[in-house]
């Protein structure tokens, strides 16, 4: 007699990326968040292209000229000028490059330093436990702005030293979530195999912990840029960030807010970019959040 036939089980198609990217486009503002910052860094990377003028080229015959849809508007100039004739469009297409780079920047670094410390403190306990979490809770106690101010003005208003000042005030941050879940993952059956098969600690930390405490971290990232973003920006703002005539969002407004009556537009294009910016990344953040975390599948 003819037997039965047998069901072949066809292979899974995709693998983690595709799941994860199943989970990530469901979410919608997530996927518009995605975009956006692709459309902002083309921009920044292709800044030199796409400025229809160089952004510190002062033209002195047009001052504080309106954008080109309101009367005395140019489309020479889209969205109009300063008050010592620079096109604002052109300010603000290299001022994306600048905040990009000082978000890449500041993320890396407290990545970097905040995760090497969780990493130490989870794993060791004990006394190099508590003096790490006791030097991140003193930072964490004082207000974020308040402690890059004095950074910065300890050292010197600049922009590298504003980067290096918002770096250590989001470092607690990273050193806290890597260090939770770090704690988290040491009563795992996984651990407790690296451990028999006689792991060093420097490679047990990076080989066998930190893939798997990498998911927080690299929401905790995402949500982190935009925070270095707006903290450059503010730095900017008080004069203690980039100086005159670098093209920054934060000290374009700082300049602006004598004309914010008789110019607007000096003032609302930068404040429109930094909300962009900003929103695009925390809903990036969102995203991730709900495609690397399991406890919020469905």
């Amino acid at each position: 007699m003819r037997g039965k036939p047998v069901a072949i089980p066809l292979p899974r198609l995709g693998g983690p990326l595709a799941r994860f990217w199943t989970d990530f486009r469901d979410n919608r503002g997530a996927v518009a968040g995605l975009m956006v910052i692709v459309v902002i860094v083309f921009t920044a990377i292709f800044a030199d292209g796409l400025a229809p003028h160089p952004p510190n080229q002062q033209f002195r015959d047009a001052l504080l000229v309106p954008p080109f849809w309101q009367a005395g508007g140019s489309l020479k100039f889209p969205l109009g000028t300063d008050d010592i004739g620079r096109d604002m469009l052109s300010r603000i297409i290299f001022g994306a490059r600048l905040s990009l780079l000082v978000g890449a920047t500041v993320v890396t670094l407290s990545l970097l330093v905040g995760v090497t410390l969780g990493l130490v403190a989870g794993y060791f306990r004990g006394v190099v436990d508590v003096a790490i979490m006791r030097l991140m809770d003193i930072l964490l106690a004082l207000p974020s702005l308040l402690l890059a101010i004095v950074i910065v003005a300890i050292l010197e208003p600049g922009l590298l030293n504003a980067v290096l000042a918002v770096a250590i005030v989001v470092l607690p941050q990273y050193a806290r979530l890597a260090r939770a879940a770090v704690i988290s993952e040491l009563p795992k059956d996984y651990v407790s195999a690296a451990k028999v098969n006689g792991a060093s600690p420097l490679r047990f930390m990076v080989i066998t912990l930190l893939p798997n405490c990498a998911p927080p971290l690299i929401v905790q990232a995402s949500l982190g840029f935009s925070t270095a973003i707006l903290d450059a920006a503010a730095l900017g703002f008080l004069g203690l960030g980039a100086q005159p005539p670098t093209p920054e969002w934060g000290t374009m407004l700082a300049n602006a807010l004598q004309f914010i009556v008789r110019a607007w537009w000096v003032v609302t294009f930068p404040g429109i970019a930094i909300l962009i910016t900003v929103l695009a990344f925390n809903l990036l953040g969102d995203g991730l959040r709900d495609a690397l975390d399991p406890k919020l599948k469905r």
